[in-house]
């Protein structure tokens, strides 16, 4: 055979190829064009499916928030003067009652000192009135009776009764001037005893923290200056905000459970325990404020917290994965498998409670399997084969 006999042969031989290759090309587009236009007819699908299940379901929200002290007291003398002694310094534990400061009392008790003198003068005072009146008085009876007689006069008399009444009125003036002296001596002692300062809280637990310290012995502070902050950490208070949509759902009571960055991993039980009844103007929130229980006050003023409440629970719901969730002209809804002839349903749904992947759903039909892959590819009727071909696949909670 000549060479360029047998090299035409093979030129065809090449192009007849390239031809049926490009046949085969355009019939395997053809059917990818079928199957992308939804063209039912004799196609199968693929599609993953998953089952149906009832059971419990709850709707967890997760509120950012920040603790706080469940209650603050703060230490401030009655009276001015110098610190002498600070008896507890920050992070000690005081007792209700207890001695936390001294002032420099040397002015305070020169004026008890001077309120006693004060005291023995109206004292002396008073015993002298009384003597006074009782010489007034029998002066008084000796002319009474000389005027029966005859023997006094009428003016001696009214002179003498004059000078009764007038110690009479000595004696009440004088009476109050002891009673006067009395109650500042009284307050020179309670000033007096106002330089020892007392951490004397109301309510709750006896024992509490020293949290902030203000000043140092030596300085000289006025009277109702911070000196201590102390609070009580044995229940430590949650404070979050919510928004209107997740307001109505809070009641007193709920318990939470949290987290903090600073011990990682681990769970904390508290409950809510008091709901603001006004919404702030600025973020349009509420504040809500989380009773916790801090046996070994680990929990901290001032730490952030990641608050789970649990808003609402079912104990029997229609539960699906939230990827079997898909739409059909404006509607949400799944596609239910017929088990039978391998086909699929559209059934319309309403959405209620999320939790993680799952979503509970209420609807008519729901029962058997629900497509959880592929319904993009489908419609009502399609024919389908299921890949994961497992009669019932659980949800992982």
């Amino acid at each position: 055979m000549p060479m360029n006999d047998h090299k035409n042969i093979i030129t065809k031989t090449a192009l007849t190829g390239m031809a049926l290759s490009l046949v085969l090309f355009i019939l395997s587009c053809g059917k990818q064009d079928e199957q992308k236009t939804g063209d039912k007819s004799g196609r199968v699908t693929p599609v993953e499916a998953v089952a149906i299940e009832r059971g419990p379901i709850s709707l967890i929200r997760t509120f950012n928030g920040t603790l706080a002290a469940q209650a603050e007291f703060m230490v401030a003398p009655k009276v001015s003067g110098r610190v002498e002694r600070l008896t507890v310094n920050l992070a000690d534990t005081v007792k209700r009652g207890q001695v936390v400061a001294e002032l420099d009392n040397g002015e305070y008790i020169q004026a008890v000192a001077l309120a006693k003198a004060d005291l023995t003068v109206t004292k002396a005072n008073l015993v002298e009135a009384k003597s006074g009146l009782e010489i007034v008085n029998r002066e008084f009876e000796r002319v009474k009776t000389l005027k029966k007689r005859g023997v006094a006069s009428e003016s001696q008399f009214d002179s003498t009764m004059a000078d009764l009444s007038a110690k009479q009125a000595q004696l009440e003036v004088t009476k109050a001037q002891v009673t006067r002296a009395e109650a500042l001596l009284e307050t020179a002692n309670i000033r007096l005893g106002y330089t020892k300062v007392t951490a004397d809280w109301s309510g709750g637990d006896d024992q509490r923290v020293v949290a902030e310290r203000y000043v140092d012995e030596g300085h000289t502070v006025s009277a109702n200056a911070s000196l201590l902050l102390i609070v009580e950490l044995d229940l430590i208070t949650g404070i979050i905000f919510v928004t209107e949509k997740d307001y109505a759902l809070l009641q007193t009571g709920q318990p939470a459970r949290l987290n903090t960055d600073a011990y990682p991993g681990e769970t904390f039980e508290g409950r809510i325990d008091r709901i603001s009844p006004i919404f702030r103007q600025e973020t349009r929130q509420a504040r809500v404020e989380l009773t916790i229980d801090n046996p070994e006050l680990r929990l901290k003023p001032g730490m952030f917290i990641r608050a789970m409440v649990k808003m609402k629970s079912l104990d029997d719901a229609i539960i699906i994965p939230a990827v079997a969730l898909t739409s059909r002209d404006d509607q949400t809804g799944v596609f239910v498998v017929n088990e039978e002839k391998m086909t699929v349903s559209w059934r319309p749904v309403q959405v209620g409670i999320r939790q993680d992947n799952r979503v509970q759903i209420e609807g008519e039909g729901l029962t058997g399997r629900v497509v959880s892959l592929g319904h993009q590819l489908i419609d009502e009727g399609s024919a389908i084969i299921i890949s994961n071909n497992r009669q019932k696949e659980a949800i992982t909670p």
